[in-house]
C-alpha cells in the first residue's frame, strides 16, 4: 500500500485531489492510502516518516510548503515530493528540496495521473523509512528498517534495533500507527514486530533475533496472513 500525504489548505484541491487519486486506483490496481494536513506547519509537527509520497500546496497560511519540504528534508530524505501550486517561479526552491515535479492549478487527471504514476517509481523500498523516537536523553531518529521488534513496558515502549535499545515513553496504540504502514504487525497487546525479520513461527510464537514472542489466538490467523502477504511482496 501506498502512503500519499495531501498538505493543502483549499478543502476543493483536497477534495479534487483525493478524488483524482481514488480513480488512478481503480484504474491501476494500486492500493493508497491518504492522510490529509491543512497547512504545512501540521505536517511538520506531526511527521512520522511514513509517507511515501507527499502532495504540497506551497501558498498556505502559517508555513508555506517550499519552508515545510525544506524541514522535512532535515528528517526524511527519501519521501517523494511533489508541489501542487498556481505559481512556477518556485522551481529553483524546488530543486533545493529535492522536488520531483510540479503540477500546476487547475489541476487535470491526465495530468496528475502521468506525474502521480512517476512518482511511484521514484518510492524507495519501504526499508529506509526515518522516525523520531522521543527518548529521555532527546529525540533519536532511527531507520524504521532497522527495527526488530517494538516491546510495550509499562508505560514505555523498547525498540529492538540492530543498533542495539531505545526507551521512549509513549502508548503502543501510537506506535502502531506508524509502523503498521512499514511492514509491522501487533501480534499482541505487548509486541509490535517487523514482519521483514521473523525466522519462523512455531508453538504459538514467531521468533526474532532468536527471542520467542507470543502470537495472541485471537491474532494468529491475521498474523499469518499478513506475513503470507508480506513475503510474498518481498
Amino acid at each position: 500500500m501506498i502512503t500519499i500525504a495531501i498538505v493543502e489548505d483549499e478543502e476543493a484541491y483536497a477534495k479534487q485531489l483525493t478524488e483524482y487519486i481514488e480513480q488512478y486506483q481503480q484504474e491501476s490496481g494500486k492500493r493508497f492510502r491518504v492522510i490529509r494536513f491543512t497547512d504545512g506547519d501540521e505536517i511538520v509537527e506531526k511527521y512520522t516518516g511514513e509517507y511515501d509520497i507527499i502532495l504540497m500546496d506551497i501558498q498556505m497560511q502559517f508555513m508555506d510548503g517550499m519552508t515545510a519540504a525544506e524541514e522535512i528534508r532535515k528528517f526524511d530524505t527519501k519521501v517523494v515530493i511533489m508541489f501542487i501550486t498556481n505559481m512556477t517561479n518556485y522551481a529553483i526552491r524546488g530543486y533545493e528540496v529535492d522536488a520531483m515535479d510540479y503540477v500546476l492549478k487547475p489541476v487535470t487527471y491526465f495530468s496528475f495521473a502521468r506525474k502521480l504514476e512517476r512518482a511511484i517509481s521514484r518510492i524507495p523500498q519501504k526499508t529506509g523509512k526515518p522516525v523520531k523516537v522521543n527518548t529521555p536523553d532527546g529525540v533519536v531518529r532511527i531507520d524504521a528498517g532497522d527495527v526488530y521488534y517494538i516491546e510495550s513496558e509499562g508505560h514505555n515502549l523498547i525498540y529492538h534495533t540492530s543498533n542495539g535499545t531505545l526507551k521512549e515513553r509513549a502508548k503502543m496504540q501510537d506506535a502502531a500507527g506508524i509502523f503498521e504502514p512499514l511492514g509491522f504487525f501487533r501480534n499482541n497487546k505487548g509486541y509490535l514486530v517487523n514482519l521483514e525479520y521473523v525466522e519462523g513461527v512455531k508453538d504459538g510464537c514467531c521468533t526474532i533475533q532468536g527471542e520467542a514472542l507470543l502470537i495472541s489466538r485471537a491474532r494468529k490467523n491475521d498474523f499469518m496472513t499478513a506475513l503470507a502477504q508480506y513475503m510474498g511482496e518481498h
